[in-house]
């Protein structure tokens, strides 16, 4: 009985070494567009890796891992946006001047970045969700534990709120 239960473990534990070596980079992803910080998505990945291994042995043959690996991940970022100030912003590296960006694509993306900062945690994580990763609105709504209505009104108040930040002509840039 002891071997069978040393083969099945170890068998389950090969298959979570697949499955972390093929949803890591992704959650890594994921988090980095919630927090704007690659340390604090690497926490956060580790974080969704933790809790997944200890319920990998009732989740690893029914559960969609890729659903519920980002169901936790969120959960993760929300819980953290909860106990941490909604006012900082944080940045690799310092601006030299303060005002419009300069076209570059680093400029670009901190200034896509700080908009997406503005928006509600849940906001941030319908527009991550359904635009960068390209989900379903059925599947956002899934993932985030909201109907397919939240998702659509809430990405379209979302989107409103960064055409207002960004005007209207910088998607054409």
């Amino acid at each position: 009985m002891s071997s069978l239960w040393r083969r099945d473990r170890a068998a389950r534990d090969e298959e979570f070494a697949t499955f972390v070596a093929a949803a890591t980079p992704r959650l890594r992803r994921t988090a980095y567009l919630m927090c704007r910080d690659w340390h604090l998505a690497q926490d956060l990945t580790q974080l969704t890796l933790a809790k997944m291994y200890a319920a990998w042995p009732r989740i690893w043959r029914t559960a969609d891992l890729q659903a519920y690996s980002r169901r936790v991940l969120m959960n993760a970022v929300f819980d953290l946006r909860r106990r941490r100030s909604g006012t900082e912003v944080v940045l690799a590296d310092l601006p030299d001047r303060p005002g419009q960006p300069d076209g570059s694509v680093t400029d670009l993306h901190v200034t896509l970045m700080q908009a997406l900062a503005t928006l509600p945690v849940r906001d941030q994580a319908i527009v991550v969700l359904r635009h960068w990763e390209d989900h379903s609105v059925d599947t956002v709504a899934e993932i985030l534990g909201v109907s397919s209505s939240v998702v659509k009104m809430q990405s379209m108040r979302a989107l409103g709120r960064l055409r207002e930040l960004l005007g209207e002509d910088f998607a054409r840039q």
